[in-house]
């Protein structure tokens, strides 16, 4: 969607209330994964019909798109229409200023320091911590890796460093941490945040320091699998499998050389991996 000076108030205007943009904020976060309503409503609090009125005014603002699958539906935020909302911003409001629109150049200076990412889940004791043992071993000293929980459990999974341990990485050290570590002052300043747990994607967190990429790679809880303890342990490796497939695909990404759009864009690519 286009917009000018005769469409963009009815996107601000949606934006412009409170209920509206937590809906935004929360698909934005998921994006470009499509999120069902009952998902919306009960990370948000949201009754139904409340929920079903935010979605329309922002369908009808543009800035929200649906899709059926069957007999669900699911939305996600319209990406390109959110581009040319900002692009108006910038080029019409702004008049392509250079002393306005060079905060949003993508211009990466020569790194001094390692990529710093974190991984967040919500108890922040299987998937984070496999993905931050992960992303320590396999990325060659270019980046630091951290996690944390949103509610953690306190301790890492058993079968967890169990896993690790058979895999060749070194637990010594690893901690089950809160999510407040890494916040307010003094916390370092991140290049990535990725959410692997879908509760976490929803929490709604203060803004990073450092404005970092995020993107959200959802996997289901191993912690929570049922079954004999062969079946336990598959679903821990599967988990395991899966996150090394995403991170050896992440530490392969020529970073350096990519504006922020094409990195955000090939990061959210590897939740499919």
């Amino acid at each position: 969607m286009a917009f000018d000076s005769d469409t963009a108030p009815q996107a601000f205007a949606a934006l412009g209330h409170a209920g509206r943009l937590s809906v935004f904020r929360l698909l934005m976060r998921f994006a470009p994964r499509p999120v069902r309503p009952t998902e919306i409503a009960e990370a948000l609090h949201l009754k139904a019909n409340t929920l079903s009125g935010y979605l329309s005014d922002l369908m009808d603002a543009g800035l929200v798109s649906s899709t059926r699958d069957g007999r669900s539906l699911y939305y996600k935020v319209d990406m390109k229409s959110c581009e040319g909302l900002v692009g108006y911003l910038v080029n019409d409001c702004c008049r392509g200023r250079p002393d306005v629109c060079l905060p949003f150049e993508s211009t990466e200076p020569e790194r001094a320091r390692p990529y710093r990412v974190l991984f967040l889940c919500s108890g922040n004791s299987a998937r984070s911590i496999m993905a931050e043992a992960l992303l320590r071993d396999l990325g060659d000293g270019r980046f630091t890796a951290y996690s944390a929980g949103t509610t953690p459990s306190g301790a890492i999974n058993p079968q967890t460093l169990d896993l690790l341990a058979r895999n060749g990485h070194e637990t010594v050290g690893m901690h089950s941490k809160d999510i407040s570590e890494f916040q307010g002052e003094g916390a370092p300043d991140f290049d990535f945040v990725f959410t692997v747990c879908d509760t976490a994607a929803s929490e709604d967190c203060a803004p990073w320091v450092g404005q970092p990429l995020s993107a959200h790679w959802g996997l289901p809880d191993p912690v929570k699998a049922e079954g004999t303890e062969a079946e336990r342990a598959l679903a821990f490796a599967k988990t395991y499998e899966a996150l090394r497939r995403r991170i050896e695909a992440f530490t392969a990404l020529p970073i350096e050389r990519l504006d922020r759009l094409s990195l955000q864009s090939e990061i959210d690519t590897l939740s499919t991996l």
